[in-house]
């Protein structure tokens, strides 16, 4: 139990014996400045009322209660209208340690999601190319929540939707079949809305190797069928090989295609309209949007029959929430923030909440060279792809700093910045937290000092940087939960930047080794313990690796 939740049960118990019950407003968070305590409630503000006393009278008697239900608290300080301040001892905080020995890898894990279905959907790009660094920081942001979600209670499924059907894949069809005729000898040339990139030589290589030049006898529209279906093979494999090198993982591969094929599009339309959702007008199809919040009533079935991709979208949430999740998260790049309020209205369409679609908006991100931008355009071909940015700076750097900040603002990734071993470096400072650790007890182990002797006096960890140590670590359950409720991993490498930020001060103000009190060289070892824990179990949730030597 963390401290918040600790004392909240604490003080539940005390206004149960008041006749008074927790209230939803109440609120516990650290006071603004330390020097008030650990923790501040406003309870008495909001039951004054209620109690039928002001606010300061109502502290009082709860902070007069508390004794009989607590012996972890230090000090009990009533400040301003009526806030209450709680410090705890010392001996309340040295329990974090006996907790982290005893759940080790478990530590931080909680059932605060209480089993819940949750579908996070991610990438999802169009097998039009291969993945490039702004799909690898949905990728991270996506595969990191699934990892927290899971550690938080959540029961969660991790989907990548396949855009394999429309518009897009025949201009790839016929960019992949141009490519073929060059290599036939013809010399045709694409158009500007073709897609450029190199990669389709290759594809058309293997296409060459393979039917040398027969494809030309056979009718165009079969010749071009099977073009775009060999280019999205070969790209989607790539896509699936870039991403397990960048660690992550898809449980399900959803095929755009296959809602067409099992008529679930048309099922959907005709859902709505028997639901009075959608109605016919001029020839096509629309969905009653504006009912529901949206700007404009929006087209489902154009007047050629031809269905949108926002028709393809509704019948895909409703074969999602058909599979029983409670929650839906998608990650959607930063241009498609207007889609937003139209798919919110689709899924109140469907007979669902609209807080049951959560959408993530993820921004492009500045790939940067020594200062200079590089380049991103699929189409153009004029991009620098995911693996080669893996190649060259490794998934760990990747991962935490397309993880390092809020993933709906700007992020300038300099790939020589990123590459340099030092403490200005995100990764490398919280990762070198934990290898200095382990450098640490190879060191004591040379010297035969044992590691971890529990059968030590742990009161010996009396310094502020001690305290500042174990209630950092405290701390980490309650943000691996929030971070699960409010869907940001980045509140995760905050909190690890932190937490090493700690560890790097300590080890400056105290040399553990050159200390004269063995037990307390041991003691400071158990502790340290503790600190390597909850940094490889942060960084393993980021999808980050622990080294133990850099």
């Amino acid at each position: 139990m963390n401290p918040k939740e600790y004392l909240q049960t604490i003080l539940s118990d005390v206004l149960k014996e008041m006749d008074l019950a927790w209230p939803e407003k109440a609120t516990i968070e650290p006071p603004r400045e330390k020097k008030f305590g650990d923790l501040a409630c406003n309870v008495a503000m909001i039951l004054s009322k209620q109690a039928s006393q002001n606010p300061r009278q109502l502290a009082e008697q709860i902070k007069n209660s508390l004794s009989s239900h607590t012996r972890d608290l230090k000090t009990i300080e009533i400040a301003g209208p009526g806030f209450l301040n709680f410090t705890f001892n010392k001996e309340y905080w040295l329990t974090t340690l006996d907790r982290i020995s005893k759940e080790t890898e478990s530590y931080g894990s909680s059932d605060f999601g209480q089993g819940s279905k949750v579908q996070v959907e991610y990438v999802s790009a169009n097998p039009t190319g291969p993945l490039h660094i702004g799909h690898g920081r949905g990728a991270a942001v996506g595969d990191s929540l699934a990892r927290i979600m899971r550690f938080a209670g959540y029961e969660v499924t991790t989907e990548y939707y396949l855009n394999d059907a429309g518009r897009q894949m025949n201009v790839l069809g016929i960019s992949t079949w141009i490519r073929y005729q060059n290599l036939c000898g013809l010399q045709i040339a694409l158009d500007p809305d073709h897609y450029q990139g190199e990669y389709l030589i290759e594809v058309a290589e293997t296409l060459h190797n393979e039917y040398s030049i027969s494809l030309l006898d056979m009718p165009e529209e079969r010749a071009v069928s099977i073009c775009r279906e060999r280019a999205m093979e070969t790209i989607l494999d790539g896509i699936k090989q870039d991403l397990q090198e960048f660690r992550v993982e898809h449980q399900i591969w959803f095929s755009e295609n296959s809602l067409i094929q099992d008529n679930k599009v048309e099922q959907t339309i005709d859902w709505l309209k028997k639901n009075n959702m959608a109605y016919d007008m001029d020839g096509a199809v629309w969905f009653k949007s504006t009912i529901l919040g949206d700007d404009k009533d929006r087209v489902l079935q154009k007047s050629d029959s031809t269905l949108t991709y926002f028709a393809s979208d509704i019948a895909y949430h409703k074969d999602k929430y058909d599979r029983g999740f409670d929650l839906v998260v998608d990650i959607w790049g930063a241009d498609h923030h207007g889609y937003v309020p139209r798919m919110k209205a689709a899924v109140q369409a469907l007979g669902r909440p609209a807080q049951s679609l959560e959408v993530i908006l993820v921004q492009l991100v500045n790939l940067l060279r020594e200062g200079e931008q590089v380049a991103m355009s699929t189409r153009s071909g004029q991009f620098v792809p995911l693996k080669d940015v893996i190649q060259e700076v490794g998934t760990d750097a990747c991962r935490f700093i397309f993880l390092s900040r809020k993933s709906d603002s700007h992020l300038d990734f300099d790939l020589e910045v990123v590459k340099r071993k030092t403490m200005d470096n995100p990764v490398y400072y919280v990762q070198y937290a934990h290898a200095r650790i382990c450098s640490l007890f190879a060191k004591a182990e040379e010297r035969g000092i044992s590691a971890l002797n529990r059968d030590l006096d742990l009161k010996l960890l009396d310094t502020q940087e001690d305290i500042d140590l174990l209630k950092k670590m405290a701390e980490f359950p309650e943000v691996v939960a929030s971070s699960a409720k409010n869907l940001s991993p980045h509140h995760l490498s905050y909190y690890l930047m932190e937490l090493a930020g700690l560890l790097h001060r300590y080890y400056t103000v105290h040399p553990v080794l050159a200390a004269d009190n063995q037990d307390l060289i041991q003691a400071r070892m158990v502790l340290f313990n503790a600190v390597a824990v909850v940094l490889k179990n942060g960084l393993k949730l980021l999808g980050v690796t622990a080294p133990e030597r850099m």
